[in-house]
């Protein structure tokens, strides 16, 4: 299997049992055969998620500590580039396809080192569709 970019909604749904679907767990089962690539504000969004979720007592330090350790052991690789150079192309996206900065972000990444793209979001799924960029295909 090729490797794909996998966007928080899909990391963090990986932390939460009532929010795991079976797309997810095979993208997850996926990554013990190939890797994945991430845009830089992916460990930020993992993060926010996180915070987020503990002050909605859904999860404790114990926990985040556990899922951290499991991510930073899964083959992902979080992808470096020039900021002001992303922000171009990432406000074109998210006009374009009326979508977050953030997940224009993925959708960037995807398009451009041609990656199938593994997200839970429907209007992600949807801009990557009009643009050519495939779903993960489990």
């Amino acid at each position: 299997m090729p490797p794909f970019v996998v966007d928080a909604s899909m990391t963090l749904s990986w932390c939460f049992v009532g929010e795991a679907t079976p797309y997810s767990r095979a993208a997850l089962a996926a990554l013990q055969t190939t890797y994945a690539v991430v845009p830089a504000l992916w460990p930020f969004e993992i993060a926010n998620g996180l915070a987020i979720a503990e002050c909605r007592k859904r999860i404790n330090q114990d926990q985040i500590a556990e899922f951290l350790e499991t991510l930073r052991r899964l083959p992902i690789q979080v992808e470096r580039r020039e900021a002001v150079w992303l922000c171009q192309a990432i406000i074109r996206l998210a006009r374009d396809h009326r979508l977050t900065a953030y997940d224009a972000a993925y959708l960037d990444l995807a398009r451009r080192e041609q990656l199938s793209l593994a997200t839970l979001d429907h209007d992600l799924q949807a801009a990557g569709l009009a643009l050519g960029v495939a779903a993960l295909d489990l």
